[in-house]
């Protein structure tokens, strides 16, 4: 038999999109699963932090990061610009709240790649949004090697980054999910399967109280 409440299941409208928050230590693979998650899935889009840093090679202005300079980075904390902020490494970084909040109500979901203290920050404002996944290396050698293939780093500057990486790590258990990055295949469809569980959470499938309705209504 077929009503207009037998369609209803295929149906999104009026969902609102969630917040996929991404953390790992640096060289874990986070950035490079965030963008295969997007590229197949059009209605996922990332959240383009704001820094101060100056751009490293290949890195295009509001594409990577949008770069501004410290008093214009300043001027927005004055405005509640960001959902969060925090210098790393002698620069600031932050989530910009207004072109979150536009995909949020457009029903697109949004992916961070931040750490564990923007994710801490952004629970605690819109903790019905956030999903929260971690990003684990195989081992801390591996991640070791990693940092020092990507060849941008000083020895001091890669010892540094080590010693955070074991700091981040220990925040594991914050987060709703862990993926172990072993094989990036693995990992990025646990990833997916992440996204598309929790799309069908019942709180996020805001139609489903009209069709019940419907169902208990009909004949």
């Amino acid at each position: 038999m077929s009503n207009s409440a037998g369609s209803a299941p295929r149906h999104r409208g009026g969902r609102r999109g969630m917040m996929l928050v991404l953390s790992s230590p640096s060289g874990a693979g986070k950035t490079t699963l965030s963008k295969r998650l997007i590229a197949q899935n059009p209605d996922v889009v990332l959240s383009v932090s704001t820094t101060t840093r100056a751009p490293r090679p290949g890195e295009n202005d509001g594409e990577h990061y949008d770069f501004v300079d410290e008093a214009h980075f300043k001027s927005l904390i004055d405005q509640d610009g960001f959902y969060e902020w925090a210098q790393v490494f002698d620069h600031y970084y932050g989530s910009p709240r207004a072109p979150v909040e536009e995909a949020l109500t457009e029903g697109r979901d949004v992916v961070f790649d931040i750490d564990w203290q923007g994710a801490q920050k952004l629970a605690e404002q819109a903790l019905d949004d956030v999903v929260r996944v971690f990003i684990l290396p195989p081992s801390i050698r591996l991640l070791e090697d990693r940092l020092r293939k990507r060849g941008q780093d000083s020895e001091a500057v890669i010892a540094d980054r080590m010693a955070r990486a074991r700091a981040e790590i220990s925040h594991w258990e914050e987060y709703d999910y862990v993926i172990v990055n072993e094989d990036f295949a693995g990992a990025l469809d646990e990833l997916d399967r992440i996204l598309h569980a929790e799309r069908l959470k019942r709180a996020r499938r805001p139609w489903l109280k009209r069709f019940v309705g419907g169902l208990m209504a009909s004949d």
